[in-house]
Formats: structure tokens, C-alpha cells, sequence
């Protein structure tokens, strides 16, 4: 840098901290802003009608910070970075479980048994870089594109059911808490626990994935889910509330414990890619049927939890898994650059008979997933072939980096590209159905669930392990915690005794005892004897 840039630069720091001794009388020196220099007085909760009502566009700070936050990485993606595809086919069982599909959705892709729908599907690690081994602790991405008649229909979930967060706005900082430390870029649990300690209904994810639910064995022997929860409409404008879940067929589920994982990743960090790829390259296509659970449209009092909560399982006793379909996985990529690297997604991709719900995770996902393909992809990211439709397109949309070719119908005039028009434009379509248009009565607030229950359920899925996955679920996490502040590890120890008393027993023991065997973590050992068991070597 020459004398002159550094000289610019220090006016610049100069002048800024000039302006960082101005502030309103609510302000302190460490009080959260926006890059307007607004105050933020709530970062935990979106604006929403009522409690558990829809969120509102003029969300500005949450607009303002997932917006940054998905144009954070160019071109990796942000998250779901590492990730292997393939293309299938979904056939419909014509029923939901015993009974007709149309009583609960008009879509045309579920009605009529036996048709089939094409499918791409993008699985991925979360967190990690795309050069990372597959063996890393992680949930896992298990996106499905379907190219139905009525046009593209995005499932984008993960293998596990559930999510750290329920509100959108803290995305952005779970993510930058789990990703690598943003001065040394050393990736550890240290920040991920610091955030998660503050977020109590974190609690049920966290045990899922420092179980070995965290570690699939592969992408083919793996759950996976929708996580949000979505709607049903049928034909006379009725809704219900869906979970969706994938559930594999013939390959059945397998998890890793810690130590599997790390022998495999001795040999091969690419195991899960490969033998996606090889399975389906001998005939043994995977198979995964898609199971819904329905619920309905209501509030639900009677249920200890919100159903719109991200971080919350449906009891399958209640909400039993109704079959609605299968996928089989049956020919892979030619180019996975063009067909699993340019794969976009978005959780608003849905066709008539699918609809929103009020959940809040889901809100925000809708409108950060495609805003981030357009920035990681580009404008027309819809016009590539794998994200493309596989039925007619007219738009008016014109231009853009990359456009290389107008979405135009056969006779509209060229020189109309708006709408509406007297003259060889297009024209809307015509009601078929009767809209659902669901009644709010509510104040606009900033506010959580009133539901919480933020550890019941973490101790429900703790008893349901084997003595084998609680084991190890205890190590990962005395592994991870003995790395960080103790103020962390008393707080992560107070939320698993809130879920079972001896799950927190157990990791307050094995913290106390990991204490007295080292003062020296096993990754602080590993930089050590890195330069100790190095063998030395001349210059050349």
C-alpha cells in the first residue's frame, strides 16, 4: 500500500472515529445500530401481526441485515456450500395416507396415482466451505426441485426436523457464530456455543447434531425435512398446516459417531459425493417416500408448543406421518458445475395447492433464498437449464446480466413488455379456484412465540436416544464445550439439566473431568505436535 492510500485510509479512520462520539441520549458506546446509524432495540424478533402472524415488508432491519448477509461470499454460497445432486423422479400415491389427496391440496402433481414428476435434488453440508471434508459435524441440506406442469416447486430443508432459531432475524448472526473466527479464520465451537448459550431454544437442535445425527453416514441414508411449516389448499380454498418429510425406503438411516467419522475423513473427505455417484451409476437408485404430517389451521391452545416454532418437533402420536409418494434418484449429473453448482433454490417456489404459513423462519427464508441466487448466480438464474421449468414461460422481465433470451409468448408484440395492455401483450391468468385468504386481527409487534417450551422437547429426544448415541452426544459436547468460557459451559449446562437432569449431570461431569486430566484442548494439542512429530527437511 502506498503512502498516500495509508495517509487516505487514517482520514478516513480519523473522521469516523470522530463521528463514533456521536450518539442519542438512549445510546451507549457498545449499543447495537444498523449501518444508518439507527439504535436497534429488539434484534431478536421481525415485526410480525400479532405474535404469530405473518411478517410485514417493512421489516427495514431485517431486510437491511439478511441482504448483506447473503451477499457475503462471492460466488460460494454463504451456506449448504459443499453439496452433491441428482436427478429422479417423484410419483404420487394419489392418497395422503387412507384418503383422497384433494380433500387437503389441489395441486395436480399429488392428484392422480402413479404420476410421475421430474426431480433434482441438491444435498450439501451447512456450515462448511466448499473444499471441506463430508464427515464434519453439520446438519445436512436436502433440497428437491420439482418440474410439475404448473411450473417449479422448490422442497428446500435439511435431514434433521428442526432448526436452531425461530426467528429470521438472528440468522445472520447464528451463521457468523458458527462460521470460522473472523480475525484468526480458525474454525472452532467457541462462538457457535457463545450464541447458542444466549438462545435457549437452540437446546433441541444442539443435541441432534452433537448426537450422531450430526454425522450421516452418507447422503443416500438420510432423513429429510422441510423443517417449516407449510400449508395445504384444495379446491374450495380450505387450508391445513404440513410438515413435510422425506423418509429413505430401501437404504434405511445411518449415523456416525465421532470416531467413525474421523477414521473415514483419514482416507476420504469426498465419501458422501462418491457414493452418491456410485450407487446410482450400478442401478441401486435411492429411494426416499414423502411423508406429510396435517394439522389444522388454528392456533392449536391445547398443545404445549406453537406449531409455527422452527425448533419444535409435531408428536407423531398426534400428527402421525402420512404417505403421500416416493422419489427415486435415477440418473447423475453430466456437468456438476452447470447442474449441482448453479442449482438454485427457494423456499417461495410454490405452486397452486401449496401455501405459507405464519411461520417466521419461513418468512424470512422466502425472501432471503432467492435474493441470494440472484446475487451468488445472477439475475436470470431462472433462464439456466437446471433452474429452469420444464413447461412455458412469459414474463416481462427484460434484461439483466447474462440474459439470453426473452421470456415471451408466441404473438405478444416485442414492443410490449408491461402489463396491463390493449395491444399483443400478456394477460393474466384466470381464477380457477377459490383463493385462501387467511383473517388477521392483531397489533404489529415485535415480539417471540408466547409458547416456548424451550427444552422439553430437547429432553424428550435425550431419553429416546440409545445408550450409544447419548455417549456420544456427551463427548462431542464436553469435546466442545472444555474449549470455551466458563461462563459458557455453566449456561449450555443449565439449559441440558432444564432438559433432563442427568443429561446435564453428565456434561457437568465430563467437563470436571476433562478439567482435571488437561489443561490443553486435543485441537491445542494437535497444533503442538504438528511441529514436533514434523520431519525436518533441506531447502531445495
Amino acid at each position: 500500500m502506498s503512502g498516500q492510500e495509508h495517509e487516505g485510509n487514517n482520514g478516513v479512520n480519523q473522521e469516523r472515529e470522530g463521528y463514533a462520539q456521536n450518539r442519542g441520549e438512549s445510546e451507549r458506546e457498545d449499543t447495537l445500530t444498523n449501518r444508518q446509524g439507527h439504535p436497534i432495540s429488539d434484534n431478536q424478533n421481525v415485526r410480525t401481526v400479532g405474535s404469530r402472524g405473518p411478517m410485514t415488508l417493512e421489516n427495514y432491519h431485517y431486510l437491511e441485515k439478511i441482504t448483506h448477509f447473503d451477499r457475503e461470499r462471492i460466488p460460494e454460497r454463504v451456506v449448504h456450500a459443499r453439496g452433491a445432486g441428482a436427478h429422479g423422479y417423484f410419483e404420487t400415491y394419489g392418497k395422503v395416507g387412507d384418503e383422497p389427496v384433494a380433500k387437503y391440496t389441489r395441486a395436480k402433481l399429488f392428484q392422480v396415482e402413479g404420476k410421475r414428476t421430474p426431480v433434482f435434488v441438491r444435498f450439501s453440508t451447512v456450515i462448511h466451505g466448499s473444499g471441506s471434508p463430508e464427515t464434519l459435524r453439520d446438519p445436512r441440506g436436502f433440497a428437491v426441485k420439482f418440474y410439475t406442469e404448473e411450473g417449479n416447486w422448490d422442497l428446500v430443508g435439511n435431514n434433521l426436523k428442526i432448526f436452531f432459531i425461530r426467528d429470521p432475524l438472528k440468522f445472520p448472526d447464528m451463521v457468523h457464530a458458527f462460521k470460522p473466527d473472523p480475525v484468526s479464520n480458525v474454525p472452532g465451537p467457541v462462538g457457535m456455543f457463545d450464541f447458542v448459550s444466549r438462545s435457549p431454544e437452540a437446546t433441541h437442535m444442539i443435541t441432534f447434531v452433537f448426537s450422531p445425527w450430526g454425522i450421516p453416514a452418507n447422503y443416500r441414508q438420510m432423513q429429510g425435512s422441510g423443517v417449516n411449516t407449510y400449508k395445504w389448499v384444495n379446491a374450495e380454498g380450505n387450508s391445513v398446516l404440513i410438515k413435510y418429510h422425506w423418509e429413505p425406503i430401501k437404504q434405511g438411516i445411518k449415523n456416525l459417531t465421532q470416531e467413525e467419522a474421523s477414521k473415514i475423513q483419514a482416507t476420504n473427505d469426498s465419501h458422501a459425493t462418491q457414493d452418491l455417484y456410485e450407487a446410482i451409476e450400478r442401478g441401486d437408485y435411492p429411494e426416499w417416500e414423502l411423508c406429510v404430517q396435517i394439522m389444522s389451521d388454528e392456533e392449536h391452545p391445547e398443545l404445549e408448543f406453537d406449531p409455527l416454532d422452527a425448533t419444535k418437533l409435531w408428536p407423531t402420536d398426534q400428527f402421525p406421518f402420512l404417505k403421500v409418494g416416493k422419489m427415486v434418484l435415477n440418473r447423475n449429473p453430466e456437468n456438476y458445475y452447470n447442474e449441482v453448482e448453479q442449482a438454485a433454490f427457494g423456499t417461495g417456489v410454490l405452486v397452486d395447492g401449496l401455501d405459507f404459513s405464519d411461520d417466521k423462519m419461513l418468512q424470512g427464508r422466502t425472501f432471503s433464498y432467492s435474493d441470494t441466487q440472484r446475487h451468488r448466480v445472477g439475475t436470470n438464474y431462472l433462464q439456466l437449464p437446471i433452474n429452469a421449468p420444464k413447461k412455458r414461460v412469459a414474463t416481462n422481465q427484460r434484461g439483466g446480466q447474462m440474459s439470453y433470451y426473452v421470456d415471451k409468448a408466441p404473438g405478444q408484440s416485442p414492443h410490449v413488455d408491461y402489463e396491463p395492455s390493449m395491444t399483443d401483450g400478456l394477460v393474466e391468468a384466470s381464477q380457477t379456484a377459490k383463493p385462501h385468504q387467511p383473517h388477521y386481527d392483531a397489533n404489529l409487534v415485535r415480539q417471540k412465540l408466547e409458547r416456548t417450551l424451550d427444552f422439553k422437547q430437547a429432553g424428550d429426544t435425550y431419553r429416546a436416544f440409545e445408550d450409544w448415541e447419548r455417549n456420544d452426544l456427551i463427548n462431542n459436547l464436553v469435546g466442545a464445550l472444555i474449549q470455551c468460557d466458563i461462563r459458557i459451559q455453566d449456561k449450555m449446562v443449565e439449559y441440558f439439566t432444564n432438559a433432563d437432569e442427568d443429561y446435564g449431570r453428565r456434561v457437568r461431569e465430563g467437563l470436571e473431568q476433562a478439567k482435571r486430566n488437561s489443561d490443553a484442548t486435543a485441537r491445542e494439542r494437535a497444533v503442538a505436535d504438528a511441529e514436533q512429530m514434523g520431519h525436518e527437511a533441506d531447502p531445495y
